[in-house]
């Protein structure tokens, strides 16, 4: 109860409920007040109510909705005198309706959710099909094709990637056929220049002799490097220490230095020729050009990797920006006896990338050379 009178509410909908209010009361118009916070009718309002039985008349909208009061208010009603009573809900912060949309909300994402899975789930199949073809492509261009399946649109970018795929591979066959031909024919011209100089004097001829016997040198050096990359591989479960130490062990026989740090197998699926050659190009530069090789094998995460190091003079920024090119070579006399053709290393990471990894090399803080090879596992 309280003495202070409300405030007559601007409200029509207010006034309205005040009149409907004190018509059932049996009371005068001025003696009841309604003061309410129009939310607007709750959502789903009945939702979850017993239907009405077949026959019953339907309450019309009207006094269903727009004559109900929710959330918050407050009736007023004048007791005696000048002294009102005031009504308000007992509860303010969560009401049947309120708890009605609550339900309605996890009923909906309870059934949607699933549904909303598996449509993703669907949509991002094929682009997961495609992102494992892609990878399969850097690691081996003569991956087998996409299978085509799924929508009509699926089916044509499958075939798209597999022309893409053709065509990459044709292209570089082509290319290498080029090389290998050109590498083949500069053999014959060569021969010839060694017959006709038989009768040249001896200071030209033995000079010149030596060129030729460079450059044929360098050709067969070119077919083989280019026989290797384009040759069938057939890759297979191994142990990468087991070939490491079957290298090293071989430069070992012939009386040099090369040591390979204790570890755990390493396991790797690799093609066992071409890592072999890899390991051998790795040792094989450290023990020319420094005359000792140290082997190290570890595994981070899902790769192996393959660290030769040695305690050289090293190179300068520009020879190592260089190192991969094809017939580069730091030591500049060009002779055979100094160094090799210059496609140890660019062999190296050629095997690396057809395997999906890489190949850097770098100075070491303390001199020398550390040569890193990575190979996914």
């Amino acid at each position: 109860m309280t003495d202070e009178a409300p405030i007559e509410p601007g409200d029509a909908r207010d006034r309205r409920l005040a009149r409907m209010i004190a018509a059932d009361l049996a009371l005068p118009a001025s003696a009841v007040v309604v003061e309410a916070r129009h939310y607007g009718p709750p959502l789903m309002v009945g939702a979850f109510r017993t239907p009405m039985p077949m026959g019953v008349p339907r309450l019309p909208r009207q006094f269903a909705v727009d004559n109900g009061l929710f959330g918050q208010f407050a009736v007023s009603i004048r007791a005696s005198g000048d002294r009102w009573r005031v009504i308000r809900p007992a509860r303010e912060s969560f009401g049947p309706w309120q708890a009605r949309i609550v339900l309605w909300f996890l009923v909906a994402v309870a059934v949607a959710a699933p549904i909303a899975w598996l449509l993703a789930r669907r949509v991002a199949q094929p682009i997961a099909l495609f992102s494992a073809a892609a990878e399969r492509l850097g690691r081996d261009p003569r991956a087998p094709p996409m299978p085509l399946s799924g929508s009509p649109e699926i089916r044509d970018a499958a075939t798209a990637f597999n022309l893409m795929q053709e065509r990459l591979n044709r292209y570089v066959e082509d290319r290498t056929t080029l090389i290998a031909a050109v590498a083949h024919d500069l053999r014959t011209p060569l021969m010839r220049l060694s017959l006709r100089l038989e009768k040249a004097p001896a200071d030209i001829r033995d000079a010149t002799e030596e060129d030729i016997r460079d450059m044929s040198q360098r050709i067969g050096a070119a077919m083989a490097f280019v026989r290797d990359m384009t040759r069938d591989v057939r890759r297979q479960r191994l142990d990468l220490r087991s070939l490491a130490e079957s290298i090293t062990d071989d430069f070992a026989d012939h009386g040099d230095q090369a040591v390979l740090q204790p570890g755990p197998p390493l396991a790797i699926h690799g093609d066992a020729p071409a890592l072999k050659a890899l390991l051998a190009n790795l040792i094989g530069n450290a023990v020319k050009y420094a005359g000792h090789a140290e082997v190290r094998l570890h595994r981070e995460h899902d790769t192996a990797i393959v660290e030769v190091s040695d305690a050289g003079p090293g190179m300068t920024p520009d020879d190592l920006a260089r190192a991969f090119e094809p017939f580069f070579r730091a030591e500049r006399s060009r002779s055979r006896d100094t160094g090799g053709i210059g496609l140890g290393l660019p062999s190296v990471r050629a095997v690396a990338r057809a395997h999906g990894g890489e190949a850097t090399i770098t100075n070491r803080p303390g001199g020398g050379l550390v040569a890193r090879v990575v190979l996914p596992t």
